[in-house]
């Protein structure tokens, strides 16, 4: 599975790439803050929102502590997504928050 820092996507984001976060945090857990732009789909709801998601495009996935995103990002793959886990999730997350 394919990793990215929480230092390497604050770089992505302060160069103004064009990124696709999706967090997969419980929405009372992103009410208290996520990363500016990211997408709520918890865990749960991800296979129901599956057909949501473009297969040509590559997704960061997060969560509090990289173990939920992680899961997505082996589910995911599975059916051919390009998904990036965010290791450490948010708990490394030292960027601004919306």
């Amino acid at each position: 599975m394919k990793e990215i820092t929480a230092k390497e996507v604050e770089q992505l984001i302060a160069e103004g790439k064009n990124i696709n976060i999706i967090d997969v945090r419980e929405v009372g857990e992103v009410a208290e803050g996520r990363i500016k732009g990211a997408v709520n789909i918890p865990l749960g709801l991800l296979e129901a929102r599956m057909p949501d998601l473009d297969k040509s495009k590559e997704y960061i996935f997060v969560c509090r502590s990289g173990g939920r995103s992680g899961q997505a990002c082996q589910f995911l793959n599975s059916y051919g997504y390009k998904v990036i886990n965010m290791a450490g999730g948010m708990l490394f997350w030292e960027g601004k928050t919306e």
